[in-house]
């Protein structure tokens, strides 16, 4: 039986959910720090939500 992808059912692609969690882990910046670099890059989003995917897609 095939494993259910854990990005079904979110709003934004995959790769922008991996990156956002990535920067947020990787490098000292605070989700404010995130959500304005992918404004930077023409995504609207809430720090909020960055929170909610570090915390299930975070380590």
């Amino acid at each position: 039986m095939p494993r259910r992808s854990p990005f079904k059912h979110h709003r934004f692609p995959r790769d922008i959910i991996l990156c956002a969690v990535r920067w947020y882990l990787r490098y000292p910046l605070s989700y404010q720090d995130v959500v304005d670099l992918l404004a930077e890059r023409g995504i609207t989003i809430d720090r909020s939500t960055v929170y909610r995917w570090v915390q299930k897609f975070g380590p």
